[in-house]
């Protein structure tokens, strides 16, 4: 329970804390249109459909109050960078903001549903309603407003019968046209953002994702038709319906209860998103501002495995570790923006990032970069950058414990270049004031030749530890996990020689995956009573295995052993 508490439990206190507001505000919205009087007659023609359709309605606006403040990357980044606001925890939280984001996005779309359906339901009998012919109190209800001196309570003042009525409601009528069109704008967001559209056609993604200013100002103009109507106060004091609905028919008359008076709900939804929209605007004006500022490209490095490294300075640019930066190349796509995670250090007087080539975009970088082509690129024939950032993420806080565990699968390694380097350098000047005396690091690949441009850096770091006579500073672990049985053989065959056949280490690389659960029992033998730090940036399936555990390894007792698991979102 210990160890869950500190993997999970802040993370879980707030998801907690999310869904309770979500269930309160649907519960006191359900009642605040069931149970009144105000809403009675509006009850008469459209029953619990009402309640049901304002309940998440409530919902919605809380919600669309909260997706975009996990997007705003620049508050998040300044908030994760004052230690006055933000402890380690919070930071792990604020690591976590894409995923809290998507399950936000989720809970809009299960209320959207609710209040989409309850609003079918409430078109349907409304139109029957207005073409009621018997004398009963929905009809009556319906003719109210056919008088100048009357204010109706049923918004469909036509005589349409279904489906024509409803399809008049959703096209003519200011809710109807701006529901449906924020509903298209929701459906194409969410279906565009699965994984498998983000990975094979980002540019889908991407564009789609943007129709959410779309959604935003029919979110906000919505409420404008004021279709939900209830009874004035002013009609209430002399009109009580729960006595007068049973004489209807008299309304109006001589000694007989006054005709009620009906008002719409003023619109409520811009209440609720005007401050994180306005947020989100100042979070896009210094993403412009940053992306106008000249960023020059100095050095392209083409590294085996469809790799390039690009070397870029930039006036007053300030970086910690692992932090990542948005890239954009106008030669490629003037709008587009791509995340990338910083390869060098603070120390280094340019900042880098590596770039695998895995689809059109990076592709067309490539090409623009004149990576394909075989003739040195002058200096002056290189595309211009944007770059907006830098960002914090999780690999910040590695300096923040004394051993950590560093996990990295394929071009997940870049984060860690970073810290590596950092390493390197403190090592080289000054580690006396280093809290950090131990890292595990690990790296899997299917391929040896991705190994190449990263084992340079491992070299140096070997040499530099030895030099030292601090060796153990850093324990190394290279997996190559797409070997078969001809591999395995020379593997075999050049073990035992002093150095690597495939990186050149002293560390011999190592063939298929690691049992992991030995890793971290290994490591809690060696440090009893340590917070270990685990930092991850790989897929998720390995992210759930790290995870557990992290977990399981942990224990409950406070002063034992406690593995904290980070993962790089962005």
């Amino acid at each position: 329970m210990g160890n869950w508490v500190e993997n999970e439990g802040l993370s879980i206190f707030v998801v907690l804390v999310w869904l309770g507001l979500n269930v309160f505000l649907f519960w006191w919205f359900y009642l605040a249109y069931d149970v009144p009087e105000k809403f009675f007659y509006t009850r008469e023609l459209l029953g619990h459909a009402l309640a049901l359709a304002r309940a998440p309605a409530a919902c919605l606006n809380f919600n669309c109050m909260l997706i975009l403040l996990p997007v705003c990357r620049n508050l998040l980044s300044f908030l994760r960078g004052s230690s006055a606001c933000c402890s380690t925890r919070v930071r792990r939280q604020l690591d976590r903001n894409l995923t809290f984001h998507k399950m936000v996005a989720w809970m809009i779309a299960l209320h959207t549903a609710i209040h989409t359906i309850a609003h079918l339901f409430n078109v349907e009998w409304s139109v029957q309603a207005r073409l009621e012919e018997k004398n009963t109190l929905a009809s009556a209800l319906s003719k109210l407003g056919d008088k100048p001196e009357e204010s109706y309570v049923n918004f469909f003042r036509q005589t349409i019968p279904n489906p024509m009525g409803g399809l008049y409601v959703a096209f003519t009528y200011l809710a109807g046209l701006t529901g449906v069109i924020i509903t298209l704008a929701l459906i194409l967001i969410i279906t565009s953002s699965t994984k498998t559209i983000r990975r094979s056609y980002f540019e889908v993604f991407w564009y789609t994702h943007h129709l959410f200013v779309i959604f935003f100002i029919g979110l906000v103009i919505h409420g404008a038709g004021r279709i939900v109507r209830g009874q004035t106060d002013a009609s209430l004091a002399e009109h009580k319906p729960e006595i007068c609905y049973k004489n209807f028919s008299k309304w109006g008359t001589k000694g007989a209860c006054p005709i009620p008076q009906f008002s719409g709900n003023p619109p409520m939804t811009w209440k609720w998103v005007v401050g994180p929209m306005f947020l989100y605007l100042c979070e896009r004006l210094v993403r412009f501002w940053r992306s106008q500022q000249k960023v020059v490209i100095t050095k392209v490095v083409i590294h085996p495995f469809k790799t390039i490294e690009l070397q870029m300075m930039k006036k007053g640019f300030k970086m910690e570790v692992g932090q990542y930066i948005f890239v954009k190349c106008p030669a490629v796509s003037k709008l587009e923006w791509h995340p990338f995670t910083l390869t060098s250090a603070p120390e280094e007087d340019y900042f880098s990032i590596h770039v695998r080539i895995v689809g059109d975009w990076t592709e067309g970088l490539f090409n623009a970069c004149g990576c394909d082509k075989q003739e040195f690129q002058e200096a002056w024939k290189l595309p211009k950058i944007a770059v907006d950032g830098p960002f914090g993420t999780a690999s910040e806080d590695v300096f923040s414990y004394e051993t950590v565990m560093l996990v990295g699968a394929g071009i997940g390694v870049t984060p860690f270049a970073s810290v590596l380097k950092s390493v390197w350098y403190k090592y080289c000047h000054d580690a006396t004031n280093l809290k950090l005396k131990k890292i595990y690091f690990y790296w899997l690949c299917r391929d040896t030749h991705a190994f190449e441009w990263f084992a340079d850096l491992l070299q140096s770091l070997e040499t530099q530890m030895q030099e030292r006579n601090n060796a153990e500073f850093l324990s190394y672990n290279i997996y190559l996990t797409g070997w078969d049985e001809s591999q395995a053989t020379h593997f075999v065959v050049h073990h035992e020689e002093e150095k690597d056949v495939i990186t050149g280490l002293k560390q011999k690389t190592l063939y298929g995956r690691p049992n992991w659960e030995n890793e971290f029992k290994t490591i809690a033998r060696q440090h009893p009573g340590s917070r270990i730090g685990v930092f991850l940036c790989g897929p998720e399936g390995l992210a759930d295995t790290l995870n557990k555990q992290s977990i399981s390894n942990s224990e409950a007792d406070p002063r034992g052993v406690h593995f904290i698991f980070n993962k790089e979102n962005f």
